[in-house]
């Protein structure tokens, strides 16, 4: 079992900069694969990014590469998320999940997931 416990969202101007944190505790959490989803109000959760357990590869969607970075602390238990450039569709709900295994960029195939935390951006 792994809990997440997400926290750092806000509301932010355009262009403006935000950095999600997500706590992980439980049963090897840093051997995990970890990755940032997001649901806006009427659509479907989608795939930010995905970092790999040891932190050296990451992925992200295509409406976020440049402009946010994925990382994680395993000493601290922590993934990260650091959004710079804020533009008001990504507004959204904003998840840290957790899976062991393989790689995947769906969020359906995650397994553990915290309770979200919201971002905001106003043009």
């Amino acid at each position: 079992q792994v809990q997440l416990v997400e926290s750092g969202g806000g509301s932010v101007q355009a262009g403006g900069s935000l950095r999600l944190s997500c706590e992980a505790s439980g049963n090897t959490a840093s051997t995990y694969y970890m990755g940032w989803f997001r649901q806006a109000p009427g659509k479907e959760r989608e795939g930010v990014a995905v970092i790999y357990p040891g932190g050296l590869g990451t992925t992200y969607a295509a409406s976020v590469k440049g402009r946010f970075t994925i990382s994680r602390d395993n000493a601290k238990n922590t993934l990260y998320l650091q959004m710079n450039s804020l533009k008001p569709e990504d507004t959204a709900m904003y998840y840290c999940a957790a899976r062991n295994g393989y790689y995947y960029n769906v969020w359906w195939e995650y397994k553990y997931w915290g309770q979200g935390t919201q971002v905001t951006v106003s043009s």
